[in-house]
């Protein structure tokens, strides 16, 4: 009972800390979700254009992104480019440029893959009413093109979430951060650990259940 009591003790004293970490990582994943959205529509319109030139600047993106670390990117854009370019970043905005950079290059492939299993016919039908190549793409292929994909957006949504816990490498105050504090103060680092995983897991099971609940309002209006 001792135990259990100081064990309660102590996760009261450090959970207000750790929650000041987890709402920096949410704000911190929903904001470079959101970018990221934008980046990987955006990178998978030059993926999937006719123009040459367009296909070489989105691949040469999505192989840098998808072909390192995403902790050699952080490093990169939070310690490399500000010497060279003799600038600050702010450790928020860089995790946020990291997490949206990376997570628009996934996205990227995600709506390519949605837009290839939308009918062609689709596109077909809107080009022979006289609607011009970007305009059927805008209304008529890509709403369709996110509802397929909307499943494998959540599933983005969480990989970028665990993803946070990596930008502790550059000081950003998230979750995993914050209890590296306080493990240096306390050195309690299987209590601080194991709540911290504890939260991060409430989080995934909550996000998960949301992304089953949309795959099947999905599939019974399919149906």
């Amino acid at each position: 009972m001792n135990k259990l009591s100081n064990f309660i003790e102590y996760a009261t004293g450090i959970l207000p800390q750790l929650f000041m970490g987890l709402s920096l990582t949410l704000r911190m994943t929903i904001l470079s979700l959101f970018l990221a959205l934008i980046i990987g529509v955006f990178s998978c319109m030059l993926t999937i254009s006719k123009i040459k030139v367009l296909n070489v600047f989105s691949g040469i993106y999505l192989s840098l992104i998808r072909g390192t670390p995403l902790m050699v990117q952080a490093v990169f854009i939070y310690f490399a480019i500000p010497t060279v370019l003799k600038i600050t970043i702010a450790t928020f905005d860089a995790a946020v440029i990291v997490l949206c950079l990376n997570a628009g290059a996934y996205l990227s492939e995600i709506f390519r893959s949605g837009i290839m299993a939308v009918n062609k016919g689709q596109m077909e039908a809107a080009r022979s009413l006289g609607l011009p190549y970007g305009v059927a793409m805008r209304k008529i292929v890509l709403p369709q093109a996110f509802r397929i994909v909307i499943p494998s957006i959540v599933n983005q949504f969480i990989i970028t979430l665990k993803d946070t816990a990596i930008l502790s490498t550059i000081g950003c105050g998230e979750l995993m951060r914050q209890g590296n504090l306080i493990v240096s103060r306390n050195f309690r680092g299987f209590e601080t650990y194991a709540i911290i995983g504890a939260m991060y897991y409430v989080v995934i099971v909550i996000l998960t259940k949301v992304g089953q609940i949309i795959e099947r309002r999905l599939a019974n209006d399919k149906g």
